[in-house]
């Protein structure tokens, strides 16, 4: 799972690097103007859907599948 965790967190710091290329070609480094760009909306689309694409396979694995159940499973049996 940590594995897991630090391709996310690659993804992540990729998508960030990219939007912030994008602002800075587009000027938007130098403006102080808030929002995004259109630009910026594809980049950040694109980061939301790998990210998305990178989470669905975790959770959708044999280990991590089989830890959630039985976390799960633990919590429906605890008995207070």
């Amino acid at each position: 799972m940590y594995k897991a965790v630090q391709a996310m967190q690659a993804v992540q710091a990729v998508a960030v690097r990219a939007v912030r290329a994008v602002r800075v070609r587009l000027g938007g480094g130098a403006r102080g103007d808030a929002g995004m760009a259109t630009a910026e909306y594809a980049m950040g689309l694109i980061a939301a859907v790998a990210f998305a694409v990178v989470l669905y396979k975790v959770v959708t694995s044999g280990a991590v599948s089989a830890e959630l159940q039985s976390i799960v499973k633990r919590a429906l049996d605890a008995k207070v």
